[in-house]
């Protein structure tokens, strides 16, 4: 791709950046000008191989032509319209599109505009539809330790992230418990794809239904593979377990799949690839390859019904956002799925699957290297913590990494690898290269 020339860099006092060490990025910021494709070209003028398709999101690559004309086609055709009591055409063919992408019986779609708002919406539904199947008394709703459903109070209160949660401790939802994580080391350490060892603790469920009662429980929410916390990879048979212990007591089981959604594993959504079907599932970053702000939620099809029939010819749901179903969004989410499948993406990831393990468990018997977990397309790599300055290893790593052209994640001490999804397995050599590298470089 053609190098644009450097750019000067812009004032940086007055933006609020978001989950920053604001002081530290503004000391030796790391600015991006433009992006094409697999790359990213720094303002600088270098080539950055993403490593992490931006945040999880840029399945199809950058800035694809597609996308990037339906979105300027329908800016100068319909910029905006209502969705409270209007609609317009799109919304309802992107709608489509969703629920064709959807496990069978989860085929109405509500649309929101970031992975946030997909789980508050998510958790309202549930409550809405046991108020409506006559059980209000159905509230509470169960999370997991390590767990990372958004920044809204909803899913900060069942997320698992203990300095997510510690800001606002004090004004959490009530009626909130967790699972307990199925990360373990000494059982799972360097698993190839699903660990052995775990199922068991989706048990715990059990002790939290005998502990409060089922019919006080609205939900549980999981990711079906926990990426911001670290990449943790469900045991085999965790998820059925799960599933099955909900259905038996009347539990609605939501599965966040902001990351997984949209090809991350070779198939539509984690639940096709597990063969686990939720009762709701949320959505957003590859829905739109996050040319637009977009999320979305699929509820399954009998729970609509539910509410949709449980009272007069009212409102049924008291819900929704400024910006639901935005003509752009709908734009960009009904040509990215296009492209998805014109090109065969998600049968991309699927194929090179096996080359990424490969690559990525070659980081096996570094220095630090304490754990190598993966599945499909994405990766994490656990790194050893230094004495008294957690997460710090893992931030040398990273600079490293991007000094060298390759942008990666890092949460605590794990580099996480989650490329765009047209990557190729020369590309994902070089990944494995810088990072490998980066980590033999960092003490």
């Amino acid at each position: 791709m053609e190098k644009p020339m450097t750019t000067e860099t812009p004032d940086l006092t007055h933006l609020w950046m978001p989950f920053t060490a604001n002081r530290r990025f503004k000391e030796a910021p790391r600015l991006l000008a433009s992006a094409k494709g697999m790359y990213y070209t720094s303002t600088d003028g270098r080539q950055i191989l993403d490593g992490c398709a931006g945040l999880w999101c840029v399945n199809a690559g950058h800035c694809r032509e597609p996308i990037a004309q339906a979105i300027a086609t329908q800016v100068s055709t319909l910029d905006y319209a209502p969705s409270f009591q209007m609609g317009h055409p799109l919304a309802f063919k992107a709608a489509t599109a969703v629920a064709a992408l959807m496990p069978t019986g989860m085929q109405r779609i509500f649309f929101t505009n970031s992975g946030s708002e997909s789980v508050d919406t998510a958790l309202k539904i549930a409550l809405a539809y046991h108020r409506a199947n006559g059980q209000p008394q159905r509230t509470r709703l169960i999370g997991r330790e390590r767990g990372y459903h958004g920044v809204g109070f909803g899913g900060i209160s069942v997320g698992g992230i203990s300095p997510n949660r510690k800001a606002f401790s004090n004004s959490l939802l009530p009626n909130v418990d967790h699972l307990p994580h199925t990360h373990n080391l000494e059982h799972n350490a360097f698993s190839k794809g699903q660990p052995a060892w775990g199922a068991h603790l989706a048990d715990e469920l059990e002790r939290i239904v005998a502990l409060h009662d089922a019919s006080t429980i609205a939900a549980v929410i999981v990711e079906p593979m926990a990426g911001s916390t670290g990449v943790l990879i469900p045991p085999e048979g965790y998820l059925q377990r799960l599933r099955e212990i909900t259905h038996k007591h009347g539990i609605l089981l939501i599965f966040d799949e902001v990351i997984t959604g949209f090809g991350r594993l070779g198939a539509n959504t984690a639940s096709d690839y597990f063969g686990v079907t939720p009762d709701i599932l949320t959505m957003a970053k590859g829905i739109s390859n996050a040319a637009v702000p977009a999320g979305a939620v699929a509820v399954n099809n009998t729970l609509y019904d539910t509410v949709i029939n449980a009272g007069d010819n009212g409102i049924e749901l008291f819900h929704g956002y400024t910006y639901s179903g935005h003509p752009l969004a709908m734009a960009a989410i009904t040509a990215a799925l296009e492209l998805y499948q014109s090109e065969h993406i998600f049968d991309n990831a699927r194929t090179l699957s096996p080359a990424f393990e490969a690559a990525a468990h070659g980081m096996n018997g570094l220095p630090n290297v304490i754990d190598v977990r993966n599945l499909g397309i994405v990766a994490g790599v656990e790194l050893a913590p230094r004495k008294d300055a957690p997460g710090a290893r893992a931030a040398e790593v990273f600079q490293r990494c991007y000094d060298a052209g390759v942008l990666l994640r890092y949460t605590g001490d794990t580099i996480a690898i989650s490329p765009p999804l047209i990557i190729s397995q020369e590309q994902i050599g070089t990944i494995f290269d810088v990072l490998g590298k980066a980590i033999s470089e960092t003490a």
